[in-house]
C-alpha cells in the first residue's frame, strides 16, 4: 500500500477512535466502577486500559515518552496505573477505580494526539518493528492494531453505558 494511502487509513482510524470517545456519554463514579455481570473489568478499567495500550505501545514504537506521567496523579491509581492491564488478575483489574470520567477521556485524547503526531512525522510504514508468531510486524500493522484495540475497548464502554442500569 502506498504511504499516502496508509496515512489516510491510519488518520481515518484515529478520527473514528476520537469520534467514539467523544460520543461516549459521561459516566458517573458508580457507573465507571460498576462490574456488570460480576466481570472484573469495569468501564473505568476499559477506559484506563484504552489509554495505556495506546500510550505504552506508541512510546515503545516511536522511542518517545509516554503521556501517562501527565495523567498519573489525576487518575490516582498508584502503581497499578503504571501497568498495561493485559494479564491483570481479577483482583488487580478490580483495583482500577477512577471516579472522574473527564480525566480518563483526557488521558485517551492525549494518547491519541501522540499517535497523530507520530503519523505527522511521516514514519516508514513498512519498517519492521516486532515479530508475532515468528512473522514480521510492520509499523503500519502495529499502529492499526493499537487503534482497533482502542475502538474495541471503547465499544465495550459504550455497550455498558447503554445498559439501563450498571450500578448494582
Amino acid at each position: 500500500m502506498h504511504s499516502d494511502e496508509v496515512d489516510r487509513t491510519i488518520r481515518d482510524l484515529l478520527d473514528r477512535t476520537e469520534y467514539s470517545l467523544s460520543h461516549l456519554r459521561e459516566l458517573g463514579p458508580g457507573e465507571l466502577n460498576a462490574h456488570p455481570g460480576g466481570h472484573p473489568n469495569s468501564p473505568a478499567w476499559l477506559l484506563w486500559h484504552t489509554g495505556r495500550e495506546i500510550d505504552m505501545q506508541l512510546a515503545h514504537l516511536s522511542g518517545g515518552a509516554e503521556v501517562w506521567p501527565r495523567h498519573r496523579e489525576a487518575l490516582g491509581l498508584g502503581s497499578i496505573g503504571d501497568t498495561l492491564g493485559y494479564g491483570h488478575s481479577a483482583e488487580e483489574a478490580r483495583s482500577v477505580r477512577v471516579d472522574d470520567h473527564a480525566a480518563l477521556a483526557a488521558y485517551i485524547r492525549d494518547a491519541l494526539a501522540a499517535v497523530r503526531a507520530h503519523v505527522d512525522d511521516s514514519p516508514d510504514w513498512d519498517d519492521i518493528v516486532d515479530t508475532y508468531d515468528d512473522q514480521p510486524v510492520t509499523r503500519q500493522v502495529r499502529i492499526t492494531s493499537l487503534l482497533i484495540d482502542a475502538l474495541e475497548h471503547l465499544a465495550q464502554a459504550h455497550y455498558i453505558a447503554g445498559m439501563p442500569s450498571v450500578i448494582p
